[in-house]
């Protein structure tokens, strides 16, 4: 397998109320080719700071139920050391759902960029309250 582009999200669920909703959206994008999911693990850090780590492939789990049909082919790339970094971010009575992705739609974009002799020069996310005040300043306007 060769991958395109990836990147990962942490998304957090204050108080730990993670309750595996996010699965269905997940896979819309999933099934539209926008994105592969390449890992996906679930932390929670609980009152005393102490991080748990779980892989979603125990489907025994009622949180992760709504997971099983988009983890099968999942290449589980994240390391003890990726998790306990993030981990570490969490901030305390938090779950996450740590999310390793390629980014199909860059796939054809990768290899006309390859055949042209292209390559990327920089690549940013911009910051969600950068966003945030973008979006405000558009629907004053």
């Amino acid at each position: 397998m060769t991958l395109a582009a990836l990147e990962y999200a942490v998304l957090g669920f204050e108080g730990n109320r993670f309750n595996g909703e996010i699965a269905k959206e997940l896979q819309k994008v999933i099934d539209s080719r926008v994105i592969r999911l390449v890992d996906v693990v679930f932390m929670m850090k609980d009152i005393d700071g102490e991080v748990t780590v779980v892989e979603l492939d125990n489907r025994d789990d009622p949180r992760f139920a709504g997971f099983a049909g988009i983890v099968g082919d999942l290449v589980g790339i994240f390391t003890p050391e990726d998790m306990a970094a993030l981990g570490a971010d969490l901030p305390v009575n938090t779950s996450a759902l740590a999310v390793l992705f390629e980014h199909r739609w860059a796939e054809s974009l990768k290899e006309a960029m390859t055949a042209a002799g292209g390559f990327i020069v920089s690549r940013e996310w911009v910051d969600p309250d950068v966003l945030e005040a973008i979006n405000a300043e558009l629907a004053a306007a």
